[in-house]
């Protein structure tokens, strides 16, 4: 219920890790390279500016759309190149909406390609909020916002509109599908034709799932440097989650080609002798409804050298259709770890939280008694040996948490209020790192490494010039064909990035900026523009570029929905290193040269 806003955390991903997955994804030349193999359909766009939820509505502002929803669907759409998009039910149902379906996302955005429907979302018009009055006119509303739906035929023998519609939007679907290739002829005879069960589980790909799995793991606490271990340890493994086969996968999942559970892991790819693992998981399961385990699990910790406690959530906890009332972890869980980490003799212990979702740790992370805690999200097939690689140093970690964990109490927060800015007023914090000014537990973008990585400056601008209103309001409206407007006040960041530790390791560089209105009418208090990754050997150097597009990243929404470039200085900030902009505005230099009577006005 109360899990941080998706969009507002990791929304620019969506355009940069399909780069990552697909060489030249995104490219000029990207329709040329895989145009005819593979259509990406993002989902669930979005919110309409009333939101319906739980039989009622809400008011979702213009500035919250255009600043934390609509994002990171126009930026799949326009750089991730998108061919098809998934609508939802809301207050005007976003399935229902022309203006956002068609003015927005085909003319404004400029989707080449088909809109679909969030499973029985033109149903639910009808027969949940009744917003439509009989499937039909369900129906129509969904024709008139752009797309296909069920009960077509029978709209159209009422009448509901004309049959031109079934063909623009019959049009978009066969268009994607003459690109896939789907009019080619025989299947097998195509490039992927040949593609079987035994390409399923091949060592390249258990691999894969492995390397997946292991970037994926993130350190949050490493007191003392007590991990990596030595192998020459008696280990512990204490906890339900401690020999987890299938809840690995997390949800929608397919069917692995084996399971190492974080046991098997410990087992077979650390200690390396089976003798000198015992394990004990405290709790019948991750309920963890009553303590009658917990002194057995006491027991085997007490005689270990390290303990490494694996705990968390299961789909039992969430799940579509299931949110959490709580943040903290479930029954005596808690109760569980500090039996095991009071009792452990001092010797090293490693909490590992399994989950999809952040949870409350508060007490654990105050816990000088637990050394270490890593999260592994659900590792998928081989997420025991992961994290056994991790523990015993045969990878340094390198993840990062892609949302914030807030404590406990950020659940007295409606989940039905749709703002994200902070009420003072009222008390409200607020959503997302963007704009949340509450407490929390570990930050979004939070992540430790085996290794330490410095960060220097080495170029970028000290000011520059920015574009006329008018030009910004040109920009924005119609960016899809008027990216050019703005180039000449793009610049690029260059650091130099150096591992000063003693093994090497992959090392995210999350950038971020902070504008001049920062924290004022809505403003972010920062805010991520880029991120890359650098695998850096012990005391290498490289230098990394990124380029910035002031327009785009560096601009902020204001309360009416509209864009702007403030001016003023601009911090941003990689890693230790800090770098001012200052931002003057081409309307004021305008200003200044005329009543100078022409005389040049530099910044």
């Amino acid at each position: 219920m109360h899990k941080d806003h998706q969009y507002g955390e990791w929304g620019l991903a969506c355009f940069l890790s399909n780069r990552q997955i697909w060489p030249g994804y995104g490219d000029e030349n990207w329709p040329n390279v895989l145009v005819r193999n593979i259509v990406m359909c993002i989902s669930c766009f979005s919110v309409s500016p009333k939101l319906w939820v739980l039989s009622a509505t809400w008011q979702v502002t213009q500035q919250d759309l255009q600043d934390i929803y609509n994002p990171p669907f126009q930026s799949c759409v326009q750089e991730g190149q998108a061919s098809s998009l998934m609508c939802r039910v809301n207050g005007v149902p976003t399935c229902a909406d022309y203006s956002f379906l068609t003015e927005t996302v085909h003319n404004n955005w400029g989707l080449n390609g088909y809109i679909v429907s969030d499973c029985d979302a033109v149903q639910v018009m009808h027969d949940d909020t009744g917003y439509a009055p009989t499937s039909e006119d369900a129906v129509a509303d969904a024709l008139n916002a752009g797309y296909l739906a069920a009960f077509t035929q029978s709209a159209i023998n009422k009448g509901k509109f004309n049959e031109s519609r079934v063909d623009e939007a019959l049009y978009q679907v066969l268009l994607v599908q003459m690109c896939l290739g789907m009019f080619d002829g025989n299947p097998a005879n195509q490039q992927f034709g040949s593609l079987g069960p035994k390409d399923v589980c091949t060592d390249a790909h258990q691999e894969l799932a492995l390397e997946a799995a292991r970037q994926s793991i993130v350190l949050l606490k490493n007191d003392g440097n007590i991990l990596p271990l030595s192998q020459n340890k008696k280990i512990a493994v204490i906890g339900p989650n401690g020999n987890a086969s299938h809840v690995m996968l997390g949800d929608y999942e397919g069917i692995p080609c084996r399971y190492i559970t974080p046991l098997d892991g410990l087992m077979n790819f650390g200690v390396g002798n089976y003798q000198k693992v015992h394990y004990a998981p405290g709790c019948a399961d991750t309920a963890c409804e009553g303590g009658d385990l917990i002194p057995d699990a006491v027991a085997v910790a007490s005689n270990a050298d390290a303990v490494v406690l694996v705990v968390g959530l299961t789909q039992e906890q969430e799940t579509e259709s299931l949110d959490r009332t709580s943040l903290l972890l479930p029954g005596f869980q808690q109760d569980l770890i500090s039996a095991v980490a009071t009792y452990a003799n001092g010797c090293p212990v490693v909490l590992v939280i399994m989950s999809a979702e952040p949870v409350d740790i508060s007490v654990a992370k105050e816990d000088s008694h637990i050394q270490s805690i890593m999260w592994v999200g659900y590792p998928g097939e081989a997420g025991g040996q992961a994290m056994a690689n991790i523990i015993f140093g045969y990878h340094n970690p390198g993840g990062r948490l892609p949302v914030s964990w807030y404590p406990e109490e950020y659940t007295k927060i409606k989940m039905t209020d749709m703002h994200m800015c902070p009420d003072r007023s009222s008390g409200y914090p607020g959503r997302t790192y963007r704009i949340y000014t509450g407490k929390i537990v570990y930050e979004f973008g939070y992540g430790l490494s085996y290794s330490t990585f410095t960060h220097v400056l080495t170029s970028a601008p000290a000011a520059l010039i920015a574009l006329t209103l008018q030009e910004q309001h040109c920009y924005h409206q119609w960016r899809a064909s008027s990216n050019s407007i703005c180039q000449t006040s793009n610049f690029a960041l260059t650091i130099l990035v150096q591992n000063v530790g003693g093994m090497d390791g992959k090392h995210s560089l999350l950038l971020f900026s902070e504008t001049p209105t920062a924290g004022i009418k809505g403003a972010p208090l920062r805010q991520l523009l880029a991120f890359e990754t650098l695998y850096l050997g012990a005391d290498e150097q490289r230098q990394l570029t990124f380029n910035i597009d002031p327009c785009t990243q560096l601009s902020t929404v204001k309360e009416d929905g509209t864009y702007m470039l403030d001016t003023g200085t601009h911090i941003l900030t990689v890693g230790s290193a800090k770098h001012s902009v200052v931002i003057v505005s081409a309307d004021s230099i305008t200003a200044d040269v005329n009543s100078s009577g022409g005389r040049n006005s530099q910044p």
